[in-house]
């Protein structure tokens, strides 16, 4: 059906006037590339026939084409109520396609050149490079320091030297409260790391990091949120593995209940991290530390499963992969957590927390209930530090009951 659909594309006289008609067969390759169903490569190509004639009636040529022109035209078809959903996703596609074999030039960003841009891009580096942060960590870092700023000095002058820890401290307070507590407690590290940094480079006469005020969290007051074992094996058994999707659901579940992974490391899993070999796994843990792991029986059965009959084809190197194309590895945690979310509804389970992080709580409590000491806990979920694991010490009841005094009775018994 494509096939005809092309070949009357391509044969087609008034069709060859349209300044994308070479471009037709090349984008529709790379949607197939790309995992697209043959009915939905049809309808976008449909689209890029529109907008191929909208350019050949305002005298364009492909080289025109910008972002700029694709809301053009975005705008007309939503004023003449043609526009569709996906319509300005499959323009974009056509351009970043085009861009990509150099048919369209490249835009260079225009650069932002403030002094409020110049200080958060020389920070940015100083994470980068001489603290040796994550993407993830500056990416949480930079938009306080922005907000900051930006709230303290407006349109006015910018003097970094002005900042004083009322400054701060006000500022702290009056946003605090519209996020939860360790939201609070990342600004204030954010904060901490910025005005540090400012004082080295000489930007401040005075370190204002010690100023920067706590936000009241006391360590270890709460109990890990987790399931049961037996639990655990429902939402394992919630996921119906005559399917492709139930299969990858089960994969990453296993993953996570059995090896403690967090949502991070499942989605950074790559097909070379897998030792089939050896019957080991390469864990791409946080701060860039790597570790390797042994592969339980089960999660490699499961994950031999999916990747010899329900891995989709794709370029990418991540072991999973999204179903509907475009068929990349997952865009982030937030889609592990969402598999872990709906196998709990569906295990009928509704625990105060429904992220991926409830197995890996899970699993450490089953193991210091089946008598794993501490450090054992700690080597299985790759703690740094033996204080990360101690929380876990307060659902060893058996060990508490142990080390209970009595009740003092006061005034002798009755």
């Amino acid at each position: 059906m494509l096939e005809k659909f092309l070949e009357r594309l391509g044969a087609d006289q008034r069709g060859q006037r349209n300044p994308l008609h070479v471009q037709f067969l090349p984008f529709a390759d790379s949607l197939m590339e790309s995992g697209y169903a043959a009915t939905t490569i049809q309808s976008k190509l449909v689209l890029i026939v529109d907008f191929g004639q909208w350019l050949r009636r305002r005298g364009l040529v492909v080289e025109d084409l910008d972002e700029r022109r694709i809301e053009t035209f975005i705008t007309g078809r939503w004023r003449a109520g043609l526009l569709r959903r996906g319509d300005r996703t499959t323009v974009r596609q056509l351009l970043d396609h085009l861009r990509e074999r150099n048919v369209v030039q490249h835009v260079t960003p225009t650069r932002d050149v403030s002094p409020l841009a110049a200080i958060l891009d020389r920070y940015e580096k100083h994470l980068r490079s001489e603290r040796g942060l994550t993407t993830a960590t500056i990416i949480n870092y930079l938009p306080f320091a922005r907000k900051f700023l930006s709230d303290r000095f407006g349109e006015g002058p910018f003097l970094l030297r002005a900042v004083r820890p009322p400054d701060i401290s006000g500022f702290i307070v009056r946003h605090a409260g519209t996020m939860s507590c360790r939201r609070a407690q990342l600004m204030t590290t954010a904060f901490r790391s910025f005005f540090r940094f400012l004082f080295q480079r000489g930007e401040l006469q005075v370190d204002l990091a010690p100023s920067i005020p706590t936000v009241a969290d006391w360590r270890l007051s709460t109990l890990p949120r987790y399931i049961t074992a037996e639990e655990v094996a429902r939402v394992l058994g919630s996921c119906d593995r005559r399917t492709a999707t139930g299969r990858r659901d089960y994969a990453i579940l296993l993953l996570l209940a059995r090896l403690g992974l967090r949502a991070g490391e499942v989605v950074a899993l790559q097909l070379d991290d897998v030792d089939w070999r050896s019957g080991e796994i390469l864990v791409r843990g946080k701060g860039l530390l790597y570790d390797r792991m042994p592969l339980p029986v089960d999660v490699g059965q499961a994950l031999a499963v999916y990747l010899r009959h329900d891995r989709p084809s794709s370029k990418t190197r991540r072991v999973f992969v999204c179903r509907e194309a475009p068929r990349r590895g997952f865009s982030g945690p937030s889609t592990v957590s969402t598999i872990v979310r709906r196998a709990l509804d569906r295990a009928g389970l509704h625990p105060g927390f429904k992220g991926a992080h409830v197995l890996r709580h899970s699993l450490a409590t089953s193991m210091i209930r089946s008598g794993a000491s501490m450090g054992e806990i700690g080597e299985i979920l790759r703690h740094r530090s033996p204080n990360t694991t101690e929380i876990y010490a307060k659902l060893d009841f058996e060990g508490l009951r142990s080390l209970a005094q009595p009740w003092p009775n006061l005034g002798g018994a009755r």
